[in-house]
């Protein structure tokens, strides 16, 4: 059975330098397990590999598709296979990088296949959120109580994928995640980066401010018109570009909070603050994910910041 090393842990900790210094070392290359990182033209606030860094290591699943088109986790898991395949093919084991949650466990532990986006009825259910704010979670509550008790009603996204489902299976989430597809055939090396959480925190916030500082405004404020003119362009109806916001890319933390400020809905201040503390609150989740994955090796980095003080301690995790 071919193996395969994922490098997991909460966003911030320090990953990607590590990630590329052990893909040297092992003379492999990277895939990239970030939700996020997928979408073209969202550099600096995804916090992508440097060109440099990719020119350095050959990166998988960085800048597939734009920002207006859906992604799906099963799509992920079907490109990914034959990376993985062409890796051992060549005597090479391939290094999973990311903390995108979702995305491991669909790998090392199945995943269930539900409908493919549907948008027209996510433009039909957010109109109806428009008129009847706090509609679509009471919707959801009524058809899959058990899905609605996982999902923060403010979480449109969620909850019109969770819609989404039930009205186009007549299942619910919950029923569809019984039929799991089955894990990739893999012996997985799951490595765990982990730091005391203040010094997450802190080192979270410091790089929210480096973004800030390379232009995320100005990143986030492009990407946004970029995609209303791919839908003033398309044969979809126009008012989905009133809910570019719902699209899955906009989701991410730092273009969500930057795009309510360019809306006018509250300061710059007030945007970065609330970007750190979504990010802090990511970190929290990601911990708690980690935690029902099974066989990860943790390896407490707190104190050190140096990348290659970290990569000695996960090669000699892997010698041993």
């Amino acid at each position: 059975m071919g193996k395969v090393i994922i490098l997991l842990g909460p966003t911030g900790v320090g990953k990607t330098a590590v990630s590329i210094l052990l893909a040297k070392h092992l003379n492999t290359e990277i895939i990239s397990s970030d939700s996020m990182q997928i979408y073209k033209h969202m550099d600096i606030g995804t916090a992508k590999p440097s060109e440099e860094e990719q020119q350095t290591v050959k990166h998988h699943m960085i800048d597939i598709v734009e920002p207006w088109e859906s992604f799906s986790t099963g799509e992920y898991i079907k490109a990914v296979q034959p990376i993985i395949a062409n890796l051992h093919n060549s005597n090479r084991i391939p290094i999973i990088v990311g903390g995108t949650g979702l995305y491991i466990k669909a790998m090392t532990r199945g995943i269930f296949k539900g409908p493919s986006a549907d948008w027209d009825l996510r433009n039909e259910l957010l109109q109806r959120e428009e008129k009847f704010p706090g509609y679509l979670y009471e919707y959801l509550k009524s058809l899959d109580p058990v899905a609605a008790s996982k999902i923060m009603p403010a979480d449109t996204r969620r909850v019109v994928r969770a819609l989404e489902v039930c009205l186009k299976s007549n299942k619910t989430m919950s029923e569809m995640h019984q039929l799991l597809t089955q894990p990739l055939p893999y012996e997985f090396i799951k490595i765990g980066i982990t730091r005391d959480r203040k010094e997450l925190y802190m080192m979270i916030e410091q790089r929210v401010d480096k973004m800030i500082d390379a232009r995320l405004v100005d990143e986030v404020k492009n990407v946004i018109q970029m995609i209303k003119e791919h839908f003033s362009k398309s044969e979809l109806n126009s008012s989905l570009i009133t809910h570019h916001s719902s699209l899955s890319s906009m989701q991410a933390i730092g273009y969500k909070e930057i795009a309510m400020h360019l809306n006018g809905e509250i300061s710059l201040d007030e945007a970065i603050a609330l970007v750190k503390k979504r990010s802090r609150n990511y970190a929290k989740r990601q911990f708690t994910w980690f935690k029902k994955e099974e066989g990860i090796q943790w390896i407490d980095v707190t104190g050190i910041h140096e990348p290659n003080e970290i990569f000695e301690a996960v090669v000699q995790f892997i010698a041993n």
